[in-house]
This record gives structure tokens, sequence and C-alpha cells, in this order.
């Protein structure tokens, strides 16, 4: 037993060493964060090394379907421009889901802003060869968002494009049964794949409309569904999970690690709270999504709802479905979204 009005001195020295040991550990850890967060920022300005010559001609290949965060490593391994400096220049214009997919002619060491100039004109088509008009669908887009841009883009009105998807003209075996929750519209959304479209002078809206659906039919053969039945969803389920990875995800990396949250919701009964359902179920918000904008009545809105959405939120790339029926093996119920 100790006597408590002595001082015992080792027990004094001990202390002084633990606490000594202590300030180095923070200090490693307070200059290596520094040092870190330093070589982010410089990232972030285009500190980063940059060793080109300029004005050499390069050949770029944009796939249909790439996230806008490959697109700037793809340029930029090119010697186009600097990932940074691109990732500026297309968030100060507000067009990252604007860029196209295609062929380009560039050179290297290019003005950023001139490059995003080019990914908005799009570049060739890929493997078609096709040198005239074309319509670029972009993952994440809603069916109104598509319907909206053809109308613009083609010589067919967005109304004539409206009546023929909503009556029956365009056929999918990917289509739900008709329900009185959603719309004959709505029941198109996520079934008209992401990429860039040939516009033939003789297409018609039920010709442009359908090779977009078969289109998607056509990448779905690829996806390997060995696991759906372990997973408990249906194929359509699975589109409408592959659509909230989509517009969650900011990297590859990311869509099996979101996936598996999405499906340890599903498996232990809680809600999805997904702000991206918030946001469709709207239509668009002003910045962040508030806590106002969560109490909105639709059942798209899994605040308040149990379970999936009734259809996809948006287009999906073949990825986001490779991560819906094959998600990362884990026990996470959350995931933070963060920006680079």
């Amino acid at each position: 037993m100790t006597d408590q009005g002595t001082t015992n001195p080792a027990t004094g020295s001990g202390r002084r060493k633990y606490l000594w040991v202590l300030y180095v550990a923070l200090g490693a850890i307070v200059f290596f964060g520094l040092l870190l967060g330093a070589r982010y920022a410089a990232s972030l300005v285009g500190g980063d090394a940059w060793d080109v010559v300029a004005g050499q001609p390069v050949e770029v290949v944009i796939e249909p379907g790439t996230p806008a965060r490959t697109i700037y490593i793809v340029l930029n391994d090119a010697g186009v421009a600097r990932a940074s400096e691109i990732r500026s220049a297309v968030r100060s214009a507000g067009v990252e889901d604007q860029l196209q997919s295609g062929v380009y002619t560039l050179t290297t060491d290019m003005d950023p802003e001139e490059v995003v100039r080019q990914l908005l004109l799009g570049g060739t088509a890929i493997d078609t060869g096709f040198d005239g008009e074309t319509f670029t669908v972009i993952e994440g887009w809603t069916v109104d968002r598509i319907l909206k841009e053809l109308g613009k883009q083609t010589s067919f009105s967005e109304p004539d494009y409206r009546v023929t998807l909503a009556g029956g003209a365009v056929t999918s075996p990917l289509l739900p049964d008709p329900s009185g929750t959603i719309s004959n519209l709505a029941r198109w959304e996520g079934l008209l794949f992401p990429a860039k479209y040939p516009i033939p002078e003789d297409a018609t809206p039920v010709t442009i409309l359908q090779r977009m659906s078969d289109e998607m039919v056509r990448r779905l053969d690829a996806v390997d569904w060995s696991r759906i039945d372990e997973l408990g969803v249906s194929r359509y389920e699975a589109i409408i999970i592959a659509s909230l990875v989509q517009r969650e995800a900011g990297t590859d990396a990311d869509r099996p690690l979101i996936s598996s949250v999405i499906h340890n919701r599903l498996g232990a009964g809680m809600r999805l709270q997904i702000d991206a359902t918030v946001v469709y179920a709207i239509g668009e918000v002003n910045g962040r999504v508030t806590a106002e904008d969560l109490k909105v009545a639709s059942p798209y809105n899994t605040y308040r709802v149990n379970g999936l959405p009734p259809t996809p939120i948006g287009t999906v790339q073949a990825i986001s479905v490779d991560a819906a029926v094959d998600p990362a093996e884990t026990d996470y119920y959350f995931y933070v979204l963060a920006s680079e």
C-alpha cells in the first residue's frame, strides 16, 4: 500500500518520460500533417510536377461514360494540361456533367479553358467513324434532361420525344410493369444508356430512342449477375441501386463501397437516407440538401420511405451496375462524401 502523503520519484519520472514521448509523437503528427496538407494544396493549384514540351500533337480517346475525374487524369497523362487546372476550369464554368466522349486531336500544354471548350464540343464518335450529327447522353442524366437536350440539339422537338417514349413505340425488356405511382415516362428512368450516338439524316424519334434502349440492354448482357440471388434483389432493383451509386460515387473505387452500404442498409431494414434521391424528388436544390428538403413528400425521398425508390434516378454506367451486383464485402452502414 502506497503512502499518499509522500511522492514516488519513480512514478514522477515515468510520468515525465511518458509526457516527453507524447510531445514528440504529437509533434511528428503535426509535422507530417502539415507536409501532406501542403502537398495536397499544391496539387490543387497546379503545383504538381509538369515537364511537357508544348505544341506536340496528341490523340486522346475519352470513352462513353468516363467520369469527369478520370477525364482530367487521362488528359494530364497525355500532357494536354494539368489535371488540377482542367478541373478548376470545368468547375468554374459549372459544366462537369457536360463533358463529352469521343476521339480528340489536341496538342500538349494547352490552355485549360480551350481544353474544356473542346470537351464541350465533343470529339469524333468512337468506333463508328460517323462524321454527321451526334448526341451524347451523360451519365446521371434523368429522362427529363435527355428529352429536353434532344429537343434542343436535334431537328425534332421535345414534345415529339416525350410522346414517342411515353406512347409505347420504343420497347425494352427492362421496363417495369405499369404502376399507378409512376408515369410511363418515369418507367424509362435509367434505361437509356449514357453514350455518344450518331444521328443519321433519316433518323426519327423512335429510332433515336430505340438505339439508346438497345444499347442499355446490350451493356447489361455483359454484366456478371452471378451474385444477384445471394444479394436478394431483382435485376431492375440492381439498376436502381446502380443509379444511386452513379450519383453518389466520386471515384470508381467508391462504387463497390457505396453499394455495400446500400445493400447492408437494405438487409438491416434501415432507410437509405441518400441525398441524391431527395435531389431527384425536388428536381434541383440550391447548394446542399437542407433539413427542409428532407421533408419533401415523395416515393423517391429515402429519408421518409423504406427501401429503394420506385425507379432509377438517372442513367448509369456499366461500372455502376457492376458495383450494384458485386458490392464490396463490408459491415459499413454509413459513408461520407468528400470533395478533393
